[in-house]
């Protein structure tokens, strides 16, 4: 479905990305791992459209590179970043219902199926996201983005400063997707959740793509975990 080949951005005058490349096929879930600094979130960036880059970016066949990050969107591809951007004034449900992008016979999610996932969204249903919890908020940010129904989401951190139990939802969210046939790239640190959920594991390391295999095959490199991943 995602084709990246021969990426290179750039902020400014710094290059950050080098040359990456990979791809994500239909209903896998791709673990995007590698160190602060890498070039992980830059590549997310690149994708929909938020910083300069070169390069080749192909969705379904049609090249994006290029393209406004809400003209991304609309093609099928939703983003959730780091900095869980959402609106504070508003609440639960209205936050929910901005995500949507249309209620055709084909969508995949509705209202309730947000709430089956996390149910403490619905029990927060009327309250502004503004007061909600780090992991409420994440659980939020996650699935407004579902709301718009992407065929790929990209997601950039989502267990970050998250407690345990928190962590093992966000790992069923993700496990639910492949279910019904969403993409996934995951940019994550924790190796555990992305070693048990992923298809394959890409490992970047000074803005390139150092490793493409299976998490089987990444536990059993240690060359490539001890140079790229671990502190």
């Amino acid at each position: 479905m995602l084709q990246v080949r021969q990426l290179h951005a750039f902020y400014g005058k710094s290059h950050v990305l080098h040359g990456v490349d990979f791809q994500v096929g239909q209903g896998e879930i791709v673990a995007l791992l590698g160190r602060n600094g890498s070039g992980r979130s830059t590549t997310a960036k690149a994708i929909m459209g938020l910083v300069q880059c070169e390069g080749d970016i192909v969705w379904k066949g049609r090249p994006i590179q290029g393209h406004k990050a809400y003209e991304v969107a609309h093609l099928g591809i939703g983003y959730v970043p780091e900095n869980r951007d959402i609106f504070p004034r508003l609440t639960v449900a209205q936050n929910l219902l901005l995500g949507q992008k249309g209620r055709g016979q084909g969508a995949r999610w509705s209202f309730d199926d947000m709430y089956q996932l996390f149910p403490r969204l619905k029990e927060r249903e009327h309250t502004e996201a503004g007061v909600l919890s780090g992991g409420e908020q994440q659980m939020l940010t996650l699935c407004r983005t579902l709301m718009g129904d992407p065929e790929l989401i990209i997601i950039d951190e989502p267990t970050e400063g998250l407690a345990p139990k928190i962590v093992e939802l966000v790992g069923h969210y993700l496990q639910e997707l492949r279910k019904r046939g969403v993409s996934v790239l995951l940019i994550e640190q924790k190796l555990t959740i992305a070693m048990n959920i992923s298809d394959r594991a890409l490992v970047m390391g000074h803005g390139s793509i150092v490793f493409d295999g299976t998490p089987q095959a990444l536990q059993q490199d240690n060359y490539i975990r001890k140079e790229w991943l671990e502190v």
